[in-house]
C-alpha cells in the first residue's frame, strides 16, 4: 500500500468502466426499437403506464442516490462516526406518507406532470411559478452531479476530466433521448446492482485489509466512531436524532412525494395498489444503500486510523477520500478500482437520466402543451429533442461549475437542497387546506423561496471567515439526497440572534421552508378570503378527518379493517364539484374533493395531445 503519489487506472479498470456506459447504452437503444419505438408522448414519459413494483421501486432508489453522495457518506462517517446513520429512521414516515398521501392523489387524477396538479387546485399562474423553480433546481444539480464525481476522479487517478464528461453525459443523454421512461428505469436497475457490487467488493477487501472483521470493530469502535443515538433538541447541532429522523422526514417528503421525477415514476405503474408497493419497497433499498455507505466509512476508518490522507495532503478535498482510499487499497486487485468507479458514475448516471427525462417531461405538459396544437407523433419528436437539449446543457453547467470556486460549487449544490423545501410546502398548502387560495398559495410560495435562499446563503456566508482547515473532517459537501450540507457548529459557544438562524442544521432546512409556505399561505388566504369548498376542484384534497375518523374505528373495531374503504363505498363516482354527499361521510369539503379510485379525472382531457 503506497499512501503517497497519484494513482493510475490498469487497462481492466478502464475495461469495466467502459463496459458499463456500453451496457447502459445498449439498453436505452433496445427500448428505442422495441415494442411501441417510443412512438406516442404516453410510452416515451411514462412507458404507457405498463411498469411493475420490483424496477420501479430500485429506479426511485437510484434517482437520488446520486454519486455526491457515494463519495460524501463515507467521508461523514469516517469523521464523525455512524451518527448519520440514524437518518434511516426518517425513511419510514418520509415514505408512508407518499405511499397513503400523495399517491392516491396525484394517481387518481391522472397527471401527466404533477404540476397539472398545481393549476386544478389553484389556477395557472400557480402551475407555471411550480414548473418554473422545480426546472431552476435541476439545470443548476444535473452539472454539478455529472461534474463532482469526475472532478474527484481525475484528481486522484489522472484520469482525464472532460473524458469523464463527455462520456457520462453523452451516453446519459443518447438512451434518456431515445429510450424514453422505459430504458431510464431499466437502466436505473442494472446500475444499482452495479452500485452495490462495487460497495460490497470495496467493503469486503477493505475489511481483509484491516485486518479481519474482528480487528476491523475494534479499531472503529476505540476510535470512537460508533456513536449512540444524541437527543440534543438543539436545532442548530447538524446531526442528532431529532435532526436526522424528524428533519430528515421533510427531506424525503420533498424528494419521494413531490418531485416529478419520483411522481413520474409512480405514475407509471400499472395500477394504484402497484405505486404504493413500489414506495413500500424503496425502504429496504434505501436501507441497504445507507448501509453500505456507513460501513465504507468504518472501514476506511480501520484501515487508516486518524491518519486522514487529508491530514497527509495527499490529497486536497474530502470529496476525494473514497476514491483515493479505493485505489490505495484495492491497486493490488486489478479491475476492482474500476468496478468502483463504475458504481459511481452508475449513481450519477441515474441521477442525470431521471433530470433529463422530468425536465423534458414538464416542459413540454407544462409550457409547451397548453400553448400549441400538435399531433401525437410531433409531440413525441419534440419531447426528444427536448431530452436532448437538456444533455447539451448539462454537460454546459458541468462547463460552469468547473469556472467557479469550491466555495461556489458548495453553494450551487445547496440550492438543490433548499429549493425542494419551498416546493413541498406548496403541494401540503393545497392538498390539506381546502381553504387556502391562489393568492396565498404564490405569495406563501415566494415567501418560502426567500426564507430558504436567505438561511441558506446566509449561513453560508456567515460561516466563510472560519477556517476549514482546524478541522478538516468535521463536514460534508451538500448532498440533496442522502448526505446534505453540513453546518459547522462551535460547540464552545452558542449563535444567537441571525447567527442562530444561519447556524440551523441543514437537516431542518425543509421543514423551515415548507412550514413558511404553508403558514404565509394560509394567512394571505384568509386575508384575501379562503376558498369554498365548492370552489375546489374534486379529488385535489386529502380527506383527513375523514381518514383520521375511519383508523380510530378501526382501532376501536378491529373486524373493521375487513370492510371497504370509506372513501370507495360513500362517493358518488360521477359526483360533480358541488354534488351532494352522504351524511357520516367527512366534512362536505373533504368528501368532495377527493375521487375514488375509479373516478374520471378532470385532467384527462387536458393531457391528450
Amino acid at each position: 500500500m503506497d499512501p503517497s503519489g497519484q494513482k493510475y487506472f490498469t487497462i481492466i479498470d478502464y475495461v469495466i468502466f467502459a463496459l458499463l456506459l456500453v451496457a447502459s447504452m445498449a439498453i436505452g437503444l433496445y427500448y428505442a426499437f422495441t415494442g411501441g419505438r417510443q412512438s406516442t408522448t404516453q410510452e416515451f414519459m411514462y412507458a404507457d403506464r405498463s411498469m411493475k413494483c420490483l424496477p420501479l421501486s430500485l429506479s426511485l432508489m437510484a434517482t437520488f442516490q446520486s454519486a455526491v453522495a457515494i463519495i460524501g457518506t463515507p467521508a461523514e462517517v469516517y469523521a464523525n462516526g455512524t451518527q448519520y446513520w440514524f437518518i434511516g429512521c426518517s425513511y419510514i414516515l418520509g415514505l408512508l406518507i407518499p405511499a397513503h398521501i400523495f399517491i392516491p392523489v396525484f394517481y387518481r387524477l391522472h397527471l401527466t406532470s404533477v404540476y397539472q396538479y398545481l393549476e386544478l387546485r389553484f389556477c395557472k399562474a400557480v402551475r407555471i411559478c411550480g414548473t418554473v423553480t422545480f426546472i431552476f433546481q435541476m439545470v443548476i444539480y444535473m452539472g454539478v452531479g455529472i461534474y463532482t464525481p469526475a472532478l474527484a476522479l481525475n484528481a486522484v487517478t489522472g484520469f482525464h476530466l472532460w473524458g469523464a464528461v463527455l462520456a457520462t453525459g453523452l451516453v446519459c443523454t443518447l438512451y434518456t433521448a431515445l429510450g424514453g421512461l422505459k430504458a431510464v428505469v431499466w437502466t436505473d436497475v442494472f446500475q444499482t446492482v452495479v452500485m452495490f457490487t462495487g460497495q460490497l467488493a470495496v467493503i469486503i477487501v477493505g475489511i481483509h485489509q484491516a485486518g479481519g472483521l474482528s480487528d476491523a470493530w475494534v479499531k472503529v469502535r476505540d476510535g470512537g466512531r460508533i456513536s449512540g443515538i444524541d437527543l440534543n433538541p438543539d436545532p442548530t447541532v447538524r446531526h442528532t436524532f431529532w435532526t436526522l429522523g424528524v428533519g430528515g422526514v421533510f427531506l424525503m417528503l420533498s424528494l419521494y412525494g413531490v418531485n416529478q421525477a419520483q411522481v413520474q415514476r409512480y405514475l407509471s405503474s400499472r395500477t394504484e395498489r402497484e405505486a404504493i408497493m413500489s414506495c413500500y419497497m424503496v425502504l429496504p433499498c434505501l436501507q441497504v444503500a445507507l448501509m453500505l455507505s456507513c460501513l465504507m466509512g468504518l472501514v476506511m476508518y480501520a484501515c487508516y486510523g486518524n491518519n486522514s490522507p487529508l491530514e497527509q495532503q495527499y490529497i486536497t478535498s474530502k470529496d476525494q477520500m473514497m476514491l483515493y482510499f479505493v485505489m490505495d487499497m484495492l491497486q493490488n486487485f486489478p479491475g476492482l478500482p474500476g468496478l468502483f468507479v463504475a458504481c459511481l458514475f452508475s449513481a450519477s448516471l441515474s441521477t442525470i437520466s431521471s433530470a433529463f427525462n422530468s425536465l423534458a417531461t414538464v416542459t413540454m405538459v407544462d409550457l409547451i402543451k397548453p400553448h400549441y396544437s400538435m399531433t401525437e407523433a410531433r409531440a413525441t419528436l419534440l419531447s426528444k429533442i427536448l431530452a436532448l437539449s437538456y444533455g447539451i446543457i448539462c454537460v454546459a453547467m458541468a462547463y460552469v461549475v468547473h469556472l467557479m470556486n469550491s466555495s461556489v460549487l458548495q453553494a450551487a449544490l445547496s440550492i438543490f437542497g433548499m429549493v425542494g423545501g419551498p416546493l413541498l410546502g406548496l403541494f401540503c398548502l393545497g392538498i390539506f387546506f381546502p381553504c387556502a387560495n391562489s393568492i396565498g398559495a404564490v405569495i406563501g410560495l415566494a415567501a418560502g423561496l426567500i426564507m430558504s435562499f436567505w438561511v441558506g446563503i446566509g449561513g453560508f456566508l456567515s460561516r466563510m471567515p472560519s477556517s476549514v482547515q482546524v478541522l478538516p473532517l468535521n463536514s460534508t459537501n451538500t448532498v440533496p439526497a442522502v448526505s446534505g450540507n453540513i453546518t459547522v457548529i462551535d460547540a464552545a459557544s452558542r449563535p444567537v440572534g441571525l447567527n442562530g438562524l444561519y447556524s440551523l442544521s441543514y437537516m431542518w432546512y425543509s421543514a423551515l421552508n415548507s412550514s413558511t409556505v404553508v403558514l404565509i399561505g394560509l394567512l394571505i388566504s384568509f386575508m384575501t378570503g379562503p376558498t369554498k369548498g365548492d370552489d375546489v376542484a374534486s379529488g385535489t384534497v386529502y380527506p383527513v378527518m375523514r381518514t383520521a375518523r375511519s383508523l380510530v374505528h378501526k382501532l376501536v373495531k378491529p373486524s373493521a379493517c375487513c370492510t371497504s374503504p370509506p372513501e370507495h363505498t360513500q362517493i358518488d363516482d360521477h359526483k360533480e364539484i358541488n354534488g351532494n354527499v352522504t351524511e357520516d361521510a367527512g366534512t362536505e369539503e373533504e368528501t368532495e374533493t377527493f375521487l375514488p379510485s375509479n373516478a374520471v379525472s378532470p385532467v384527462e382531457h387536458e393531457t391528450s395531445v
